[in-house]
């Protein structure tokens, strides 16, 4: 049995199909091995840390040069790198809002499922005794699903960063995460709107003037049979929804002002999406209106991290998004009486 103080860390693990870093690290060290110890708690990359006295963050987190002290140590900082990076985008993530699924795969081609049943399929009408039971057809689609590759190019030497604090460079790789997670809804919103290639773009109402309450109404009750339990909202309509009356009763202004989460009369969460632009609102159904495909996780240039190439290393995360159920997201798109010279 391999212990945490004597693996043989080398880039080579960074290759291991279908496998992190930290899952090979599982693997020679599994985590059970240390429940109820000293070390509990920590998984293998953390305990790896410690081995190495390497503190990543605090007022006392060492220098990026820390990692680098053996060959050993520097294999690590790849996956500091990944993490730190992963950190970013999930703090600045709203997909988990809006996605039913995450679909991992380890290619770039992926096609997923349809399943739209008739009005008369959703009603499951009762079959007479010996009656065959009304079947509801599942198939691929036709078209794939289009991954994208978002990025950036970490542009640096070590002797820049070598003295830096690793505190300090993680707050620099938090924010390339939350570039990339912004990114990755502007792709959600797109495949929301105009479907992800396969004839299942969102129904758009439209609007006259700034909508009001009954035009939330609307929305809700088009939705059925599927539940209206987000809306995402364009800056410009994000203004125009909370200045409505029934947004703005005690109940939700505490709530947005204690927490900065809107929320609608309807139970709907209300989401800010600047990569949504013009007045236009989105209302659907989270639990099965979109799935997120993810080539791998995010992935670093462990080669020239480790050899301390850092002039031009690349960050990158791949992945697309297809629709679920084409019905269970609409739009709303609106002129402001003003803009149409009405007013």
């Amino acid at each position: 049995m391999a212990f945490y103080d004597s693996l043989r860390l080398e880039k080579g693990m960074y290759g291991v199909p279908g496998k992190s870093f930290t899952q090979v690290l599982e693997e020679l060290d599994p985590s059970g091995n240390y429940e109820g110890g000293a070390l509990g708690g920590l998984d293998a990359y953390q305990r790896q840390l410690k081995r190495f006295g390497i503190r990543v963050g605090g007022p006392a987190s060492d220098p990026v040069e820390k990692f680098f002290q053996t060959s050993d140590s520097a294999a690590l900082f790849p996956e500091y790198v990944s993490r730190a990076v992963r950190q970013g985008v999930e703090h600045a993530d709203l997909l988990g809002e809006i996605t039913a699924t995450r679909t991992r795969i380890d290619s770039l081609d992926y096609r997923p499922i349809v399943s739209e049943p008739s009005e008369e399929e959703k009603s499951l009408m009762p079959a007479a005794e010996g009656a065959s039971l009304p079947q509801t057809s599942v198939h691929t689609k036709d078209h794939l699903v289009h991954l994208h590759k978002r990025g950036r190019m970490l542009v640096s030497s070590y002797e820049a960063l070598r003295f830096q604090k690793l505190d300090l460079f993680t707050v620099t790789l938090r924010q390339i995460g939350a570039y990339i997670a912004r990114a990755q809804l502007k792709d959600a919103v797109d495949v929301l709107l105009d479907g992800d290639g396969n004839s299942n773009a969102a129904a758009v109402t439209s609007l006259s003037d700034v909508p009001g309450y009954g035009d939330l109404l609307d929305l809700w009750t088009g939705l059925a049979p599927y539940e209206l339990n987000v809306i995402l909202a364009s800056t410009a309509a994000m203004k125009d929804l909370l200045s409505l009356a029934e947004l703005r009763d005690a109940p939700a202004g505490l709530n947005f002002q204690g927490t900065g989460r809107a929320i609608t009369p309807l139970g709907a969460k209300l989401l800010h999406a600047p990569q949504l632009s013009g007045n236009r609102f989105i209302g659907l159904d989270r639990s099965c209106a979109l799935e997120m495909v993810q080539a791998g996780d995010v992935v670093t240039d462990y080669d020239r991290l480790i050899d301390r190439q850092l002039e031009r290393a690349a960050i990158s995360v791949t992945a697309g998004f297809a629709k679920i159920f084409a019905g269970a997201a609409k739009a709303v798109s609106y002129t402001p009486a003003t803009q149409g010279g009405t007013a």
